[in-house]
């Protein structure tokens, strides 16, 4: 029985080292940094140009969508490279093909469906 704890007590000792690091980390940054709280410290920083009018903008969705998109390819990408590694596996051929297009499939419909509702068009 000690045996099969073991490995949950590594995973729990790497746990808490890494909180007790990013914990230090922080600390020592907060106790190190200077603080000198000026106007021009407080005020928006906007990409390097002073904040004029209001915080309102209007911004296009398309765009967002088309960002979507490419973080669901980005995804499907991730997980082809590992899938093509295990598929020349001796014993995992047939299976991993047949997962491989079940994922394949739901990207598709959504991209079908993305397409259906005219997401996709640059207008």
């Amino acid at each position: 029985m000690p045996d099969y704890f073991h490995g949950y007590a590594v995973v729990g000792l790497v746990a808490v080292v890494g909180v007790l690091f990013v914990a230090v980390a922080f600390t020592a940054a907060r106790l190190l940094r200077p603080v000198v709280p000026t106007p021009e410290k407080l005020l928006t920083y906007e990409c390097g140009v002073d904040p004029v009018g209001e915080g309102w903008a209007h911004t296009q969705v398309r765009y967002y969508v088309y960002a979507f998109l490419y973080v669901i390819f980005a995804v499907d990408a991730v997980f082809l490279f590992p899938w093509a590694t295990v598929f020349a596996a001796p014993g995992f051929g047939g299976v991993t093909l047949v997962e491989m297009f079940i994922f394949l499939g739901f990207l598709a419909v959504g991209l079908l469906y993305a397409w259906k509702k005219g997401v996709l068009t640059w207008t």
